[in-house]
């Protein structure tokens, strides 16, 4: 029997609270992006990831705990997800000295990004439409 694989429509990774696990995402999502034909666009999709797992990271992980990245592609756009158990509500702000630049940065070369919650924490995604 000769099956053709097709490559996964869902990824996820578990990462530990350390600051060497943004390239770690960013090794992930790479690779993910590239198999599924996200070449062109995986520079906005790198940097994207990296503001929200720095974010995860800084603002929503507590001690001991980690955060969830999923990449998720169906016919129209690949979404990026990424979890965390903190509180509060990401938004976009003014930049004040060298932070609050990140989901300026997600907002301007994302085609569509949102919070959504989970108990506990939250989910901040960012969605590119298919090339």
């Amino acid at each position: 029997m000769n099956e053709t694989m097709q490559p996964s429509l869902l990824r996820e990774r578990l990462c530990r609270r350390e600051r060497r696990s943004v390239a770690v995402v960013r090794e992930f999502v790479r690779a993910a992006a590239e198999e599924w034909g996200f070449g062109a666009r995986v520079d906005d999709l790198l940097l994207c990831v990296s503001e929200l797992a720095t974010n995860a990271l800084r603002h929503g992980v507590p001690p001991g705990r980690g955060y969830l990245v999923r990449l998720m592609l169906d016919s129209r756009e690949l979404v990026v997800e990424v979890h965390d158990s903190g509180g509060g509500q990401p938004a976009v702000r003014e930049p004040s000295g060298e932070s609050g630049r990140g989901l300026l940065l997600v907002e301007a070369l994302a085609d569509r990004w949102g919070v959504g919650e989970r108990d506990p924490g939250k989910v901040v995604w960012c969605a590119f439409s298919a090339p």
